[in-house]
């Protein structure tokens, strides 16, 4: 006799919503009832709505700033084990704290380590994420990780804009590999800058290794935060005779001064996906690109228990 497989049940954080109901509505399901109850001090309690009894949990969430939006993911796990649910599965298209994956100065903790242990003890039963900082951190964790990245929206969009003499390019050292796999598909050139830092988001010096002159340049990395990186690095490519510069990033945190920084730069184009909000109508440079069917289809192939791998463009 077969047992019946069990039945899934998307719920979704607060901060997530405009995202999930577009991935739920690509997947042909809606999302789950759920609440928050919040209290004079801060302190919130997040409540299933629905029963999730004997089902597959996705709790759709990523864990941007504030860390509120961390905590919320952790309680809705737990609340979703401690009612019984068969499998809770972890949907978190922005991973907070990625770049804290390492001891990079004595007496600093490993930020992304400490998340996947919260995360493990909440219960979570499996990770679904995009465009880790680092690929390390899926080493963190003791059960399974989907690692998926952008390039499944990202490529077809490079192509479409039919761009001659067009040179794929590194904003650092650490995004060498990234740069490397897109140019070896797009058969392209590679650049990579070399930049170093007297503190955290700021930027000294930044030197190019490799010929931009005369080409069509496309600066790739996993995030733009304040995007001082990526606005020196289009004005130096500019100065070296780049017929265009644009930028293309998994993440939009763009903190601070970023929006200013993007609009008084050379950039022809910001290429960014919805893992978090972007206000638009600070700049409008910026493209979004979906990544909400890409997750429905690897969340039906998980479900469906079928390979992802052909999801992997490069």
């Amino acid at each position: 006799m077969t047992t019946p497989k069990a039945p899934i049940k998307f719920f979704s954080g607060s901060a997530t919503r405009y995202l999930s109901e577009k991935i739920v509505n690509e997947y042909g399901d809606k999302l789950g009832k759920s609440s928050i109850l919040k209290f004079s001090d801060g302190e919130f309690q997040p409540s299933l709505d629905e029963s999730v009894r004997g089902k597959n949990v996705f709790i759709i969430q990523s864990t941007f700033p504030p860390t509120d939006n961390l905590m919320e993911l952790l309680l809705m796990i737990d609340a979703a084990k401690r009612a019984s649910a068969y499998k809770v599965i972890a949907v978190i298209p922005y991973f907070g704290f990625a770049r804290q994956d390492r001891k990079d100065k004595p007496r600093v903790s490993i930020g992304a380590k400490l998340v996947a242990d919260l995360l493990a003890a909440a219960g979570v039963d499996r990770i679904m994420t995009m465009d880790l900082h680092a690929d390390q951190i899926q080493g963190f964790f003791n059960i399974p990780v989907d690692h998926l990245y952008a390039s499944s929206v990202f490529v077809p969009y490079i192509k479409s804009l039919n761009l001659d003499n067009l040179i794929m390019a590194a904003p650092d050292m650490g995004g060498s590999k990234r740069a490397n796999a897109y140019s070896h598909f797009l058969h392209t050139d590679m650049a990579i800058c070399y930049k170093s830092r007297k503190k955290a988001n700021e930027v000294s010096e930044i030197r190019i290794i490799g010929e931009v002159k005369g080409k069509n340049v496309i600066i790739l990395d996993d995030m733009i935060d304040t995007a001082g990186t990526i606005t020196k690095t289009a004005e130096m490519m500019m100065n070296e005779g780049a017929l265009s510069v644009r930028a293309l990033a998994t993440h939009p945190v763009l903190s601070g001064p970023a929006y200013e920084r993007l609009n008084a730069s050379p950039l022809k184009e910001i290429i960014v996906t919805d893992t978090i909000p972007v206000k638009t109508e600070e700049s409008d440079k910026i493209k979004v690109l979906s990544i909400a069917p890409l997750f429905a289809e690897v969340i039906d192939k998980v479900y469906n228990f079928m390979s992802i791998s052909n999801t992997f463009i490069v």
